[in-house]
């Protein structure tokens, strides 16, 4: 009988204690679990921080860029200051003399300015009513009467009319030829024979003052 109270005894003592181990494995468990979520939390945080810190690093980066490639690019677009500088050109008219011309180069073209005469003054307005391929008074060709500017280049083919030097063939009208195609202009410049469509135009000027002008 006492063996058996004995031998129940070790069976609910070691009940006990398997209860116990298992509650206590439990425990370990749970402490190991809770242990494992907290660094788990603190290596997300610490890895979101790192990826803020290396995304406002390219925003910077970028931005850097941008400044160092797009701006020298937008800088390029500008005219350089020799361009602007071609976008006008002066002219001392002091030198000229009734009757002459001189050639000068604006925009990389050729810009004839004539000092006309009083004869040529008088026979451009003299044929005003005359019919022409394109009509157009004197008047409304010059700033003064004896300075007439135009472009140097016939708008048939693009060809550079005779006429400004002395020796040159003037034409049938006393002003250019243009050998080509056989366009005739007038002390005006404009078409009166030949297959120009049009009259040598007249380029964007300004009087400076009573001896210089300022083409552009």
């Amino acid at each position: 009988m006492s063996s058996l109270q004995d031998s129940g005894s070790g069976l609910s003592s070691s009940k006990q204690d398997s209860s116990a181990s298992a509650a206590a494995e439990t425990d370990r468990s749970d402490e190991l679990l809770r242990t494992r979520f907290m660094l788990d939390s603190d290596e997300y945080q610490e890895g979101a921080g790192r990826r803020r810190f290396l995304y406002l690093s390219c925003i910077a980066t970028s931005l850097a860029g941008f400044s160092f490639f797009v701006w020298p690019f937008l800088e390029s677009m500008n005219p350089a200051a020799d361009i602007e500088a071609s976008a006008t050109t002066e002219v001392d008219l002091s030198k000229i003399k009734p009757g002459e011309s001189v050639t000068v180069v604006w925009r990389g073209k050729p810009v004839f300015i004539r000092h006309r005469t009083e004869a040529e003054i008088e026979a451009a307005r003299r044929d005003d009513a005359a019919p022409m391929p394109d009509p157009q008074p004197d008047a409304a060709r010059v700033e003064r009467p004896e300075w007439l500017v135009v472009m140097g280049i016939c708008l048939h083919l693009g060809c550079v009319p005779r006429g400004q030097r002395p020796t040159d063939s003037k034409g049938e009208y006393g002003g250019w030829f243009c050998p080509c195609h056989g366009s005739h202009f007038d002390t005006s410049g404009r078409v009166r024979n030949g297959p120009a469509p049009n009259n040598l135009s007249v380029p964007e000027y300004t009087f400076l003052d009573e001896t210089k002008i300022r083409i552009g």
